[in-house]
This record gives structure tokens, C-alpha cells and sequence, in this order.
């Protein structure tokens, strides 16, 4: 792995890079509450095949921290992953997990002559996810952290004890335990940064998605017109079954939006599926681009 900073439009991004720089480029899109640093456990599976090029999204690690909720729009984060691609060479593989999924998925919706595939691992596209929030069932019911997550105190609760309710939420808030101390210590180290936990969650504070009330379903929906929310690259999405935050709903409909779309389901994965199961995630994203 080499790592180096690039400026983006004109502000500092820091990226993790595995392979030659002469294979095809695969974006690797982390989520909450990780940085770029996660994908070490997958990336060296597919270092071989691809060159894996993780970056510190807006707000995360080493990268540029902007402080508002206005800085976190899903316009402005597709906007810094648009001008990586620009400077890498489009058009590109692009991989998202949990938040990264957002940015993937909208540089595939938005900028599609940048995105040649759409690799996703438990993540969502916004419509069927929110048709599935806004039910007022199973869905809605497991996305309620959303709504503490937005909370002005937030930051503070997540922190206190050396961040002890974050390292929680990320043990057994999605799925089971995979961390080890030391793991968990380099994420502390992240997080701790100045600035830096306030910026993760604006990510959640600047999305327009409602979150309903377990049986109280919402109809004061954002506009997401269908139209514009059209996958047409081809589409993998990879999903550990076992994910107690995103469940099957979350996805149901999914090929209304992505018509070139192949499901592969990893047993015995959750939400966590990039750290559980990261040489039967490569096996399936590696059998799905040499067909593909």
C-alpha cells in the first residue's frame, strides 16, 4: 500500500492506493464511522486484478474537513469523487459500502460517462431504501439510530469515555463484532482528529431522507424522480444477509432502477461483510467483471 495527498477541487484528499498503477481502477467508497483504511482487509484480494484507490471521503481521516451541515450535501460528495476520477482517468469500477454506496451510487446516476461498473456491498440506492424507511415497518424500525445520529449532541454522546457509544454502535449496531483492540485503536485515532466525528455525521444531518416512526408510515417524502435515479452501467450488489441495519427491503424494487443488475448473497456476512468475508467478496466481484 503507498498513501498520498491530491487536491480536489482545490481542497486535500488523502488516498490509500494497492497494485499497479497500470490495471484498470477500481474506487473503493467507505462508510460510517471508517475512512479509507478500511478496505485493507479487501483490497490486497484484488490488488492483483485492479488498481484499488481508496480515498478519505469529505469529513473522514486525513482528508479535508469543512465545517456545516451544507458542506455534506450528496451534490458536493459526488462532486469530490467526480474529480478523483477525473484525474485518474475515467471511466472507472466503482465500489461502495454503507455511506460510500450514497456517493457510488449517485456518480452512477449523475455522472454516468465516469462510472464504467457499480459494485455495491450493503448498501442502498435512495428509492427503494426509502419507500422502505417511510413504511413504518421492519425498515423504519431498524433505522431509528439514523435519527439520533442527526442529533445536535451527537458528536458528544458518540465521544464521551474515549468514544465509548461509537465503539458500541460500530461492535454490535449493524451486525457482529469483527474488531480486534487494535483495530478499534486505529479507529479511535481517526475519529479523534479535530473536527473530524461532527463532519461523519453531518453526512446523516444533510441527507433529505425520512426516517418514519415504527407503525406510523410518512408521506412527506423528498422528490426522488425516478428518471433521474436510472443505473445504466452494469450493476453488482454484493449483500451479507446477516445486516441488521439495511434489511431485504431495503433493496426490493432495486431493478426498476438498475436493469443490469446481478445479486450475489454471502453467507454467513453482515454489514461488515468487506472485514467478515473479504476473499469470498473479491471472489464475487472478480467472477462478475471477467463475465461482465
Amino acid at each position: 500500500m503507498i498513501t498520498e495527498t491530491i487536491d480536489l477541487n482545490g481542497n486535500p484528499f488523502f488516498l490509500r492506493k494497492w497494485g499497479d498503477p497500470s490495471l484498470p481502477p477500481l474506487l473503493m467508497l467507505h462508510g460510517f464511522p471508517e475512512y479509507g483504511g478500511a478496505w485493507a482487509d479487501l483490497a490486497p484480494h484484488l490488488s492483483r486484478h485492479f488498481h484499488c484507490i481508496a480515498p478519505d471521503q469529505r469529513g473522514y481521516g486525513q482528508s479535508w474537513t469543512p465545517a456545516g451541515v451544507e458542506n455534506y450535501t450528496l451534490s458536493k460528495l459526488v462532486s469530490d469523487m467526480a474529480a478523483l476520477i477525473d484525474r485518474t482517468g475515467a471511466p472507472v469500477t466503482v465500489l461502495g459500502h454503507d455511506w460510500g454506496a450514497s456517493v457510488a451510487y449517485g456518480l452512477a446516476m449523475f455522472r454516468p460517462e465516469l462510472v464504467r461498473r457499480l459494485i455495491i456491498a450493503n448498501g442502498v440506492h435512495p428509492a427503494p431504501f426509502q419507500r422502505a424507511m417511510a413504511a413504518g415497518g421492519a425498515q423504519s424500525q431498524a433505522s431509528q439510530y439514523i435519527n439520533r445520529l442527526r442529533a445536535p449532541d451527537a458528536a458528544a454522546w458518540l465521544s464521551a469515555d474515549d468514544f465509548a457509544k461509537l465503539e458500541q454502535f460500530f461492535r454490535h449496531g449493524m451486525g457482529t463484532d469483527w474488531l480486534s483492540d487494535e483495530q478499534v485503536a486505529l479507529y479511535r485515532a481517526e475519529w479523534a482528529r479535530p473536527g473530524r466525528l461532527d463532519a461523519m455525521l453531518n453526512w446523516y444531518r444533510a441527507s433529505p431522507l425520512v426516517v418514519a416512526e415504527p407503525g406510523k408510515p410518512r408521506t412527506d417524502l423528498p422528490g426522488l424522480p425516478a428518471d433521474r435515479l436510472r443505473v445504466t452501467c452494469p450493476h453488482l450488489l454484493i449483500w451479507g444477509p446477516e445486516d441488521t441495519a439495511l434489511l431485504p427491503k431495503s433493496t426490493a424494487g432495486l431493478e426498476d432502477y438498475a436493469p443490469d443488475l446481478t445479486r450475489v448473497t454471502i453467507a454467513g456476512a453482515d454489514h461488515w461483510l468487506h472485514h467478515q468475508k473479504p476473499a469470498e467478496m473479491a471472489r464475487a466481484i472478480l467472477d462478475w467483471t471477467r463475465t461482465g
